[in-house]
């Protein structure tokens, strides 16, 4: 069995999978957020709808998700910061690394998390300026291999 989409050390069907079948809740919002890229890699635009706050929706619809999902070739997860909680808010900051082309790209992001009613959902993010994964760097897919060698 292969490993999770988001870089954890558990199968799919043991680690995102329950959060994306409603069979488990987020405790952290760096496990919400790995459980989210998760659901981009798989497009669950569902789930990526309802774990993102209602607050700042602002008109985004399953549909749009979904061909977000589609449009989108993701390699590997990095997170790269998780400040410790303060009460009912949080913060993630990570690198979704995706094929574009010949290219190996990063969405850098520090994404803001807020709790409701006992449930962590999708804020708001800060985008970072993009990434270029070079040859010589190790591939974010995980395989330990140089990228000119595995995904590139």
């Amino acid at each position: 069995m292969s490993l999770c989409h988001c870089g954890g050390p558990l199968p799919f069907e043991r680690c995102c999978q329950p959060f994306h079948l409603g069979k488990a809740l987020a405790t952290t919002p760096e496990q919400l957020m790995r459980s989210r890229y998760s659901a981009f890699v798989t497009a669950q635009a569902s789930y990526l709808l309802t774990t993102h706050d209602p607050e700042t929706r602002q008109g985004l619809t399953e549909q749009v998700l979904k061909q977000s999902c589609e449009e989108s070739d993701f390699v590997g997860l990095q997170i790269t910061d998780v400040p410790p909680c303060e009460q009912d808010e949080g913060v993630v900051e990570f690198r979704a690394w995706y094929r574009q082309g010949k290219e190996i790209l990063a969405l850098w992001e520090r994404s803001r998390f807020r709790r409701l009613e006992s449930r962590w959902y999708y804020h708001s993010g800060e985008i970072q300026p993009a990434v270029k994964l070079g040859r010589n760097d190790l591939c974010p897919c995980g395989s330990g291999k140089k990228a000119k060698k595995c995904c590139l």
